[in-house]
């Protein structure tokens, strides 16, 4: 499996370099989703820009991703251009449960947002009376 990561500070992006996200390769990318998680990464952008086809076995790995994801941070899907790619995340209305933006900058800024926010929930939460 051909992928790149960027990580930064507060996000990384994976970018999978190949056309395919397929049932021969989805085992693979579940585990490596799940060493970066592992890993720390916050907030993870998944670029499939490169990718042409994906079947049930790659939104498998992508649900995943999002589960991994849920509990840490942001898990963002970016470059959805392909077609069949659009059309399969709308079929499985997937694009109501995902975050997904367009371009990977786009994703940036969707992450500092998100993280800004949590981080002033926090402190709505540090000050909050409690009620005992």
């Amino acid at each position: 499996m051909k992928y790149s990561i960027d990580k930064k500070e507060k996000y990384a992006v994976f970018q999978l370099a190949e056309e395919n996200l397929n049932s021969i390769l989805a085992p693979q990318l579940k585990s490596e989703l799940v060493i970066f998680a592992n890993e720390g990464v916050r907030n993870l952008i998944f670029d499939l820009s490169q990718v042409q086809y994906v079947d049930s076995s790659g939104l498998s790995a992508i649900l995943t991703a999002n589960r991994l994801w849920k509990p840490l941070g942001s898990f963002i899907l970016t470059g959805v251009t392909h077609p069949s790619v659009k059309k399969l995340i709308e079929i499985s209305r997937l694009d109501s449960v995902l975050s997904i933006i367009p371009t990977v900058e786009e994703s940036i800024e969707f992450v500092f947002m998100e993280e800004l926010e949590r981080e002033i929930n926090a402190e709505d939460g540090d000050q909050a009376p409690a009620d005992h």
